[in-house]
């Protein structure tokens, strides 16, 4: 059995579980599909780590206008 096989088992999967509107298994089948590809690993091909950015808008819920 290849990875090959495998992938072709999870569209297969896929599929079915479109067919009969289990969204879960989709997704289930959708992040198997990506971990047998290892792109659940969040690593690019360079191996360097990419910086994450958060931004949080503050809102004075009584005055919405107003962002601290």
């Amino acid at each position: 059995m290849s990875i090959d096989d495998l992938m072709t088992e999870l569209d297969d999967a896929r599929l079915t579980a479109k067919a009969n509107g289990q969204a879960s298994a989709m997704v289930a089948a959708t992040m198997s599909k990506a971990k047998l590809l290892g792109l659940d690993k969040g690593v690019t091909d360079d191996n360097e780590v990419q910086p994450v950015s958060v931004m949080i808008n503050v809102v004075d819920a009584r005055n919405p206008e107003r962002v601290h």
